[in-house]
């Protein structure tokens, strides 16, 4: 952006452009730090921007989380503003006055351990609700894009939204990350909600059920803990892969499912794979996944991608052109994810540049991730990569040996070859020793699963894909 451009800016930005600034910086860092990290640390930050964008003060909720986000983010968010605006940008920390503190999460008393509690829930009579169901009232059967990728899946959905405790239960969907299986289990609480106010449903991450359990054995709280899961009439419980070595989890969820489908409650769960494809769980939990329906849902086809564009867009109050659409729905296909975070470059890009959405303006906000594709990483450079990164053998990459120091490695190059190339999993999977397809499919979807969960795999990943795109 020209010195011309930013005085322009600083001129006629107001609140709305300085906002533009901290929600560009927000969308970028949603794209590089795992899910519950985001939502734990940065989405509750509040930013003021000054006129001339020179200083952003960011407001924290309390003096403990101000010296966390200080460690772990500051330097970050300070060269993400720095590149958004393109001069140097002044970043300040300072604790949240009362008015925005009380409208912040309260700080986990650890960072790893502890989820974030959330605002009570409020009654129409203003009364605090003994009960929250935690459902996304904007993800419904409406606002989810249909296609062939999700089309079993979404029949599955609505018929256990309509006739719930009935046919197909447990329903079981498994697939890659950013494919839309948590839109589809909000979707189904949402549904039912509105057809019968009056049901208990609860939609959980499995990580929050572990939480439960471990809160239980501490206070001795297990007749609250039952009576608050077991007396539900829809449960919807997001990644069940990370039960995996908990075996007092998967005791007390396995109490819980038997309890739910005995008194005809609707149980819905997600996955990275398929009930036999889970590890580390025990095998009468995953005979319980596998007794109802297992559905997949695939990564989008180009129309579904070009329509979760537009719809995207329109929900944002911006119109995306069919052909802009299309050009990045040919460059991004790997999950809905991924095209919403080139969706928010393509508007923040415009926003501050004041033009028009064109494909000139799509190739200009996406250089960097067209610049990607435009190099042509092989999969013989990324095994290369890999293996000296992880200190083993090239050929271990295509061998058949399978200890963990080999195979986990080996997961990483296939899930690798899949982001960064355009093979197919058939032609990947050749290139790796011959390897079937699903082999491929496996890896991509339990590596792609964990990064958002894994900070130490994340950060790996980050420095691989530095090092490939050079």
């Amino acid at each position: 952006m020209s010195e011309g451009q930013h005085k322009s800016l600083a001129v006629n930005a107001g609140h709305g452009a300085g906002g533009s600034l901290w929600q560009a910086c927000l969308d970028q860092l949603a794209q590089e730090l795992p899910e519950q990290q985001f939502n734990t640390w940065i989405k509750p930050l509040v930013a003021q921007v000054s006129e001339d964008f020179s200083k952003v003060t960011i407001f924290v909720a309390n003096r403990f989380k101000l010296d966390w986000v200080r460690a772990q983010y500051s330097g970050r968010i300070a060269s993400l503003l720095e590149k958004i605006y393109g001069q140097s940008v002044h970043l300040e920390l300072a604790l949240a006055p009362r008015e925005i503190s009380a409208r912040s999460y309260s700080t986990p008393s650890s960072p790893e351990l502890s989820p974030v509690r959330e605002p009570a829930e409020i009654n129409d009579d203003g009364a605090a609700a003994g009960f929250k169901n935690r459902l996304n009232t904007a993800l419904t059967f409406d606002t989810l894009v249909e296609g062939t990728a999700n089309r079993m899946a979404r029949a599955a959905a609505m018929h256990v939204s309509g006739m719930p405790g009935q046919l197909y239960n447990p329903l079981f969907i498994y697939g890659g990350v950013g494919l839309g299986k948590t839109h589809l289990m909000h979707a189904v609480g949402n549904k039912l909600l509105a057809d019968r106010p009056g049901s208990k449903v609860l939609y959980i991450h499995s990580e929050q059920f572990v939480s439960d359990v471990v809160k239980a054995y501490q206070r001795k709280t297990f007749d609250e803990f039952k009576e608050r899961y077991h007396s539900l009439d829809l449960l919807l419980i997001d990644d069940v892969q990370f039960f995996a070595n908990k075996d007092r989890t998967q005791e007390e969820f396995f109490n819980a499912f038997e309890a739910l489908l005995a008194k005809k409650s609707h149980i819905v769960m997600t996955s990275d794979t398929y009930p036999k494809g889970l590890a580390d769980i025990h095998e009468r939990l995953v005979s319980r996944f596998d007794s109802g329906l297992t559905v997949a849902i695939e990564p989008p086809e180009l129309e579904m991608r070009v329509a979760i564009l537009i719809n995207k867009a329109r929900a944002e109050s911006a119109e995306m052109p069919e052909e802009v659409a299309f050009f990045v729905a040919k460059n991004v296909r790997s999950n809905v994810r991924e095209l919403e975070g080139a969706l928010r470059k393509i508007l923040a890009y415009s926003r501050f540049n004041q033009k028009e959405i064109s494909i000139q303006l799509a190739r200009e906000a996406l250089r960097d991730l067209l610049s990607i594709q435009n190099r042509q990483i092989s999969v013989e450079n990324i095994q290369k990569t890999v293996a000296d990164y992880y200190k083993i053998k090239v050929a271990d990459m295509y061998s058949k040996k399978r200890p963990a120091s080999i195979a986990r490695p080996r997961q990483i190059a296939m899930y690798l070859a899949k982001e960064l190339t355009q093979k197919s999993l058939p032609e990947i999977g050749e290139l790796f020793g011959g390897r079937d397809h699903t082999t491929v499919l496996h890896a991509v979807r339990k590596i792609g699963g964990e990064r958002q969960q894994m900070t130490e795999l994340n950060q790996q990943l980050h420095v691989l894909e530095q090092t490939l795109k050079g």
